[in-house]
Formats: C-alpha cells, structure tokens, sequence
C-alpha cells in the first residue's frame, strides 16, 4: 500500500507539472470562458493520462525486478 501511495504521489506531481506547463506556455490567458474551460479539460486530459502512465510505469519498473 505504501509503494502505491508512492507512485501515485509522483505521478500526480508529474501530472500537476505537466498541466501547469501547458496552461502557463500553450493555452496562456483565455477570452472567453468556453476558451478556458476548453484548455482546462485539455490540460487536465494531458496531465491526468500522464500522472497515471508514469505512475504505472514506476510499478512496473519496481516489481520487474
């Protein structure tokens, strides 16, 4: 249980860092409210997809061995 609490914590500090960066650098101050809600679903798609692979990729990597 703690290995997973582990992982999950990086993952989701991966996952915080990657949609910071995407809203900060790509999707930067929307005008309307629709832009926003847009770039916040793509980010938080991104971010989500990416918390959970590294995340997964961490177990895989630590039970491998």
């Amino acid at each position: 249980m703690k290995q997973v609490a582990i992982t999950g914590l990086i993952g989701g500090v991966m996952g915080f860092l990657m949609s910071f960066l995407m809203n900060y650098l790509l999707l930067p101050l929307p005008e309307t409210v629709l832009a926003n809600a847009f770039g916040n679903g793509i980010s938080g798609l991104v971010s989500g997809f990416m918390g959970g692979f590294i995340g997964l990729l961490m177990y895989l990597k630590k039970n491998a061995a």
